[in-house]
């Protein structure tokens, strides 16, 4: 698999509402690969197909309990409400506190295009929220309560100090 290019903030594709997938061919078995790739290279926990170009209903999620690929994913209930800091891979460096859903139940179809339901609460919830929204051009940042902030970089940076 190959790592494909984020999209950042300002791109108008992530503006965009993102196709239907009618039927999973190699070239889409491909994109979901080098989805999976993408967003473990980049240390995230979700992507959406709009991120590294493609207007397809495509998803992949991992909180740490293994890849979770959705393809014209749809929440179907949803309940409680979390609020919580929340960043994007498109957006790097930034993050901002979100109201999100505190649980979610989400259907769709996994790779190979089987029926799927996803049931999320806590961080799933969150990402499940935020990688859908992607599918409809909608950023993390329109729905910040305040105003972004700076992300503190990682405590291991690879550089020495002197």
């Amino acid at each position: 698999m190959a790592l494909r290019k984020i999209r950042e903030l300002g791109d108008e594709i992530l503006t965009k509402k993102c196709r239907e997938v009618k039927e999973m061919t190699p070239r889409l078995k491909e994109l979901v690969g080098d989805m999976l790739d993408t967003m473990y290279d980049a240390e995230g926990v979700g992507l959406a197909a709009p991120q590294v170009g493609v207007l397809k209903r495509i998803v992949v999620i991992d909180i740490g309990d293994g890849p979770i690929v959705l393809v014209n994913p749809r929440v179907v209930s949803e309940d409680g409400e979390q609020e919580g800091n929340e960043g994007c891979l498109s957006v790097p460096g930034k993050a901002g506190i979100v109201i999100r859903p505190n649980h979610v139940v989400v259907e769709g179809f996994d790779g190979d295009m089987n029926p799927v339901t996803v049931e999320g609460e806590e961080l799933l919830a969150r990402a499940l929220c935020h990688e859908l929204d992607h599918l409809d051009g909608i950023m993390y940042t329109t729905k910040v309560q305040g105003e972004l902030y700076d992300t503190l970089p990682d405590e291991d940076d690879g550089v020495e100090e002197e």
